[in-house]
């Protein structure tokens, strides 16, 4: 099937947003404040794809934790980017610049980005049944052409329906790099609307997207940015083996060298925010940072009842006032 390329940005944009586009305006915005006394029409998004350690769960904790105020945001290890996407529905989203090492992740998130139209079209595609025989069979066309820039927008519309269709919505791929998640047998799994995918093309449009290394992300951030850090946790227990977003893995050397990136930003001003498990490795790799313990569900354990009563870390290299209100004031693409 052949595919024109969407229209320039400026023109997507009117398509999504109709009458608020090339207008540029300053907002008061409190933490507390209402979805509607900060509302112009505005399309509240979600993570286009579920992910395993996502942050939903977590948001009020997090958003509670905020520096009064930044300049551009920074997100290394982006997953589904609840946090990003929170901070854009409340318009306290300048600037960013997210990666991931996921390579298809950040393909499909270019391809929002630059191809919504293209995208939005194929994931019309009937093929895309909630069934074992065609997820089976789907699964294997994209493990055909993983990894493949001439088949960008294919493999993002195939990522997207495999992560909704298979099991707990893991990403897992075996030695040879090629994903092996069976089906996941849900009643009803539904792929993102063309509205959500449009508006998710327009929140991007300001973002820089990148495939690196956490520490090279963030290689320019500055005096008054703020960098929120989620990476793979530390295992709680012996048994606790999930932490393996990549096939590289992130054991405790990587914990290690992501809390002496975080010193260094710290000397350079830069604000810092990290969530992991709460651990006694952890608490002592970050003991000169302000550190809160948070009860969270851990939604990627098989068995329900050991996804409840968790406790994690949100670690902060700043004073966090917890006061009914606090506002800051930011620039808004609208």
């Amino acid at each position: 099937m052949q595919y024109q390329r969407s229209r320039n940005p400026t023109d997507l944009k009117c398509q999504t947003i109709s009458d608020f586009q090339h207008r540029r305006k300053r907002i008061v915005y409190s933490r507390e404040s209402s979805y509607s006394r900060c509302s112009e029409h505005w399309l509240m998004l979600k993570p286009l794809v579920k992910w395993a350690g996502g942050k939903r769960q977590l948001l009020s904790e997090l958003l509670d934790r905020l520096p009064k105020k930044w300049e551009t945001y920074y997100e290394p290890f982006v997953g589904g980017g609840a946090l990003l996407i929170e901070l854009y529905n409340k318009r306290m989203l300048k600037s960013a610049v997210i990666s991931d090492l996921n390579e298809e992740l950040i393909n499909l998130y270019h391809v929002v980005k630059n191809y919504p139209y293209e995208l939005v079209e194929m994931l019309n595609n009937t093929e895309f049944k909630n069934e074992k025989e065609t997820y089976l069979k789907l699964r294997e066309r994209f493990n055909e052409i993983i990894g493949n820039p001439k088949y960008s927008i294919e493999r993002a519309a195939l990522f997207l329906y495999l992560n909704k269709h298979c099991y707990n919505g893991l990403w897992r791929v075996n030695k040879s790099g090629k994903f092996n998640v069976p089906f996941g047998r849900y009643k009803n799994p539904s792929l993102p609307p063309k509205e959500h995918i449009l508006e998710f093309s327009n929140m991007l449009r300001n973002i820089e997207i990148l495939n690196l290394d956490f520490e090279e992300a963030v290689l320019s951030a500055c005096e008054g940015d703020f960098v929120y850090f989620d990476p793979p946790y530390q295992p709680v227990s012996e048994t606790a083996y999930f932490t393996d977003y990549t096939s590289g893995g992130f054991d405790y050397s990587e914990q290690k060298r992501l809390a002496k990136i975080c010193k260094k930003l710290t000397k350079k001003g830069v604000y810092v925010m990290v969530s992991n498990s709460n651990t006694d490795e952890i608490k002592e790799l970050y003991d000169d940072f302000h550190i809160f313990v948070v009860e969270a569900n851990r939604f990627i354990n098989s068995k329900a009842d050991r996804r409840k009563g968790a406790t994690e870390v949100i670690i902060t290299n700043y004073e966090v006032e917890r006061r009914e209100t606090n506002s800051c004031t930011l620039d808004v693409f609208i």
